[in-house]
């Protein structure tokens, strides 16, 4: 696959199979520089499992992935360096620090100690974490270790960050410091492909999106559109995806 130099993520035809199972069928995506893009879909729908492609953790069954300009691959210099993730889950140590944990993230892409030093003490100031850089994991709440993994996700500062529900249990303050940081880093060029089950919030922050559903992209939309047809990005899942109904209950009063 030759990238397109406008196209920080480029995906043609993804296909991933487990077994009998097929959780991604014929996904293609293509995403400019310094976007802010969501990838939206209910439990199940393969969210997930295309963002482990994208960013080398799983191997496609079929398609072609191109970031940053070359096939994602965690065990590439070039590449790793490139990409920054933010897990599904947090992935953390409970035996380290919140600040041991950058400490630890440093040397893997080729920081010196002065430099991991140095931007991990601006990432734990801008995500309120400072004060409390020396708690272990299994002892911060959920919202202190997923700023942490944020952390550690734009600590080698890359060019592209895969976030996989970065609003999911983070007070509203620091949600706000959130999207102002990574509003400010999409001005900067990095691009910024998101999961979120948060409408709200995605609605607020994303120039694009797409909404998944059985493995499979059933809506793709600029919010610049979605705008100009006086909708909401809300709106588009619920046509694309359903909800339940509540219907009627008789025994409440």
């Amino acid at each position: 696959m030759t990238p397109l130099p406008q196209f920080e993520i480029q995906a043609r035809g993804l296909v991933k199979r487990f077994g009998d199972f097929t959780a991604v069928r014929d996904v293609t995506l293509e995403i400019p520089k310094g976007t802010i893009f969501g990838f939206l879909g209910p439990n199940g729908s393969g969210k997930s499992t295309t963002v482990k492609m994208l960013t080398g953790l799983l191997q496609p069954s079929a398609g072609e992935i191109s970031v940053a300009g070359m096939p994602p691959d965690p065990a590439n210099p070039n590449s790793r360096r490139a990409i920054g993730v933010l897990p599904e889950g947090n992935a953390l140590f409970h035996s380290l620090t919140l600040m041991e944990h950058l400490r630890l993230s440093g040397p893997l892409y080729g920081l010196t100690q002065e430099q991991t030093e140095g931007r991990a003490e601006q990432l734990l100031n801008a995500l309120d974490l400072w004060d409390v850089r020396d708690t272990y994991s299994d002892q911060a709440s959920y919202g202190m270790a997923k700023k942490c993994s944020l952390a550690m996700a734009l600590l080698h500062n890359p060019r592209v960050l895969f976030l996989d529900e970065p609003f999911e249990g983070i007070d509203p303050a620091s949600g706000r410091g959130i999207k102002d940081l990574l509003g400010l880093l999409a001005s900067r060029g990095v691009t910024i492909f998101l999961t979120s089950h948060i409408l709200e919030i995605a609605q607020q922050l994303v120039q694009s999106f797409a909404i998944i559903r059985e493995g499979q992209i059933v809506c793709r939309k600029e919010m610049v559109d979605v705008a100009r047809e006086g909708r909401t990005l809300e709106d588009y899942y619920f046509e694309h995806v359903g909800r339940p109904e509540i219907g009627e209950w008789d025994w409440l009063g």
